[in-house]
Parts: C-alpha cells; sequence; structure tokens
C-alpha cells in the first residue's frame, strides 16, 4: 500500500481536526454476530484516509455528526468487504466513490436542513476559490457567481477544487485520497479553473498561475 503523509501534515491542521473513534469492533461485530478482528491492513488503510473522508463529508454536510456517522457507515462497509475492496484496481478510490454515495444518500434522506448545509459547503468552496484565485476575479465584488460555477462542476472536478482550496490539499495528497495520479489531479483542477473562468466570463488563468508553486 502507498504510504501517504502523516494525517497532521496532510491536512495541515494537526489536532485542530477532529478523528473518528478508532474502534469498529462493536459495530461489526453486531453485523457479523461475531467477534471481529480489524485486519492490519484496513488499520493502516484507516489511519491514512479517514481524516481527509471526515473533512470532506464535514465540508459537503456541515455538521461534524452527520460526518462522522456517514464516515463510520463507510468503514463498516469497507471492513465487511475488504477482501473485495482489495481487488479493486484502486481501494483508495473505491473508497471515496463510496463516501460520496454516503454523502449523497444521506442528503437525499435528510432533506431541506442538509441542503442548505450543503449550500453552505459551496459556498465556502467559492470564498476559498475566490481568494485562490484573486488575481483573475478581483474585478467581481461577491462570490455568488463564482458559487453558481462551482455547483455546475463536473463531480471530479468539484471533488478537486473542494479538497484543494477548502481542505488545502497539495495535489499529491489528493490523488492519495482519491486514488488517481498526480498529473489527473491537476488536469481536473486546470479544467475546473477554466470551466469557471468561461462561465464568469474572465480569461483562461495564466499557466504561471495553475502551477500554484505545489507544495507537494
Amino acid at each position: 500500500m502507498t504510504i501517504l503523509p502523516s494525517p497532521d501534515e496532510a491536512d495541515g491542521a494537526g489536532a485542530a481536526q477532529p478523528l473518528l473513534p478508532h474502534d469498529l469492533s462493536r459495530e461489526l461485530d453486531a453485523l457479523r454476530g461475531v467477534q471481529y478482528r480489524m485486519p492490519p491492513d484496513l488499520e493502516g488503510f484507516y489511519d491514512l484516509y479517514a481524516r481527509a473522508h471526515l473533512r470532506y463529508a464535514h465540508t459537503l454536510l456541515g455538521d461534524e455528526d452527520a460526518a462522522r456517522t456517514v464516515v463510520r457507515r463507510v468503514y463498516v462497509h469497507l471492513a465487511l468487504n475488504w477482501v473485495m475492496v482489495l481487488k479493486e484496481e484502486s481501494p483508495a478510490a473505491y473508497a471515496f466513490s463510496y463516501l460520496k454515495q454516503c454523502v449523497e444518500t444521506h442528503l437525499r434522506l435528510t432533506g431541506s436542513v442538509s441542503q442548505n448545509l450543503r449550500t453552505e459547503g459551496l459556498r465556502q468552496a467559492a470564498r476559498a476559490t475566490l481568494e485562490a484565485m484573486r488575481r483573475q476575479l478581483r474585478v467581481m465584488d461577491s462570490s455568488l457567481g463564482l458559487f453558481t460555477a462551482i455547483a455546475s462542476l463536473p463531480p471530479r472536478q468539484y471533488d478537486v477544487i473542494v479538497l484543494r482550496y477548502v481542505l488545502g490539499y497539495p495535489c499529491s495528497h489528493i490523488a492519495y485520497v482519491m486514488g488517481i495520479k498526480a498529473d489527473t489531479v491537476r488536469t481536473h483542477r486546470r479544467l475546473a479553473k477554466e470551466r469557471i473562468a468561461t462561465k464568469l466570463g474572465l480569461s483562461t488563468p495564466p499557466a504561471a498561475d495553475e502551477q500554484e508553486l505545489e507544495e507537494e
């Protein structure tokens, strides 16, 4: 399994970011009816990815308890299907895809309240992206147009924008979290910024800005 930076290094937030409780065994025992011992490689997977998954879910749901519930559901699913997950081309990509499904399911089941929280998550993404692209967007008086542009991005481009500009992850870590290559992350980011610029009637961000002095 690929080794990631430590969660504190990757998030740049350290202890300020709450982690999930680390004992899923009780829930898994209840589901299986027998004592469950989490495989060491799943323990390692949890240590590498759970913080990023929790921060992503919290950003979209706007509620920490809901985010914890969703991410625990993801890891229960992974634990019960770990042998199958390991057969996937990218277990990280599988986990991230399942996380997104669980977030969307939660939004559908909880209705308008969560939708409003998701709207706040989008506003947060718009504000962060506005700051990151301030040289191109300095003529704008508000982030309303950017909010609309981000909301209409294709799913993977949207995920990259959230992970990059809201959570502050470098492209290398986004690649690990999404289970794709860093070059693919950069492509999604570039296309997202071009799409945003087009919707706002701005010129395409220059190549120098696109490099953003990557810190990976």
